[in-house]
């Protein structure tokens, strides 16, 4: 096998210099294989490559131990058990909720009661809404507990007893007070409007009853009659300018043993009688009262200057 081994090349001529090499350097390629053995390629990483793999491995592993810790010890302080957490617990009938709670959202329940013999609180910093709606979503009935009062929307607003009976009613048309007595504690007493009908009006025991208008007029009507009856005390009636008893088709009685007139007018006295202390009651043709001194006959005609 001939290789060429240098050229010279010039511009007068070209030589070329050959060698003859021995064939056994140029064995082939195989044969220098099988002669040395096979070789082995090593697979994997090495150097900081594997020392960073490790690091991300032990930092993944000190990850997953504090999320667990973390995880074990929200799960002991919320109290989480297989029957609820905390507080509420999971029962049959619902969930039962145990101690002082707060909702920061609405609260949608078909039914909210305290545990037997305890009582049922609600608290809140402004006000306690309770609503009531229907299938549309729409209010019907509206409860509001505010700081300055409590308020009560619906059509009809009703009180009874336990055993079902009325004890107050109010709506658009008017309002039942159902109760045997309706009592008045007020120091004023109680204004009314407009009119009121009732079938009785009386005073507690040894307390004075009043009935009065500052500035308009009292009327009191009853179809069969109206009767005034002060059993242990008197009976007084006042007024600025006149009072008038009338009776359209009957009768006005006056039924007592006394009956005093102090203040009835006096019409001049005669001098036969300007000493006696009895006197004639007379009438002027107006209805008017005065008094005469009485005589061996009437004496009214002579006081007549009275009735002008």
């Amino acid at each position: 096998m001939l290789t060429a081994t240098a050229a010279l090349r010039t511009f007068p001529s070209v030589t070329m210099f050959v060698t003859e090499m021995p064939q056994e350097q140029y064995a082939p390629r195989s044969t220098m294989q099988t002669s040395e053995g096979p070789q082995v390629y090593k697979v994997g990483i090495y150097g900081w490559r594997k020392r960073c793999l490790y690091f991300f491995v032990l930092l993944l592993m000190i990850l997953i131990l504090v999320n667990l810790a973390m995880t074990i010890w929200i799960l002991k302080v919320m109290n989480f058990t297989i029957d609820g957490m905390g507080n509420l617990r999971i029962t049959d009938k619902g969930l039962k909720l145990e101690g002082d709670s707060e909702f920061l959202k609405p609260l949608y329940a078909k039914e909210i009661r305290s545990r037997p013999g305890n009582p049922l609180y609600f608290q809140s910093a402004r006000n306690v809404t309770v609503n009531i709606l229907n299938d549309k979503t729409k209010v019907l009935t509206r409860l509001v507990t505010g700081p300055q009062a409590v308020e009560a929307h619906s059509q009809k607003f009703e009180v009874k007893t336990l055993s079902g009976k009325l004890l107050f009613s109010a709506d658009d048309n008017e309002v039942v007070v159902g109760a045997e007595r309706l009592r008045v504690l007020g120091a004023e007493g109680t204004v009314f409007p407009k009119s009121i009908e009732t079938p009785n009006v009386r005073a507690d025991p040894f307390k004075e009853l009043r009935l009065e208008s500052p500035t308009r007029a009292l009327v009191m009507e009853a179809p069969k009659g109206i009767e005034i009856n002060a059993e242990a005390g008197s009976l007084k009636a006042t007024c600025r300018t006149e009072l008038r008893l009338e009776s359209k088709d009957g009768e006005i009685t006056l039924n007592s043993a006394k009956i005093k007139l102090p203040n009835l007018p006096q019409g001049s006295s005669s001098s036969a009688g300007s000493r006696q202390k009895i006197y004639e009651l007379c009438v002027c043709p107006n209805g008017r009262l005065f008094l005469s001194q009485a005589g061996t006959s009437s004496t009214c005609q002579i006081n007549t200057s009275v009735c002008l």
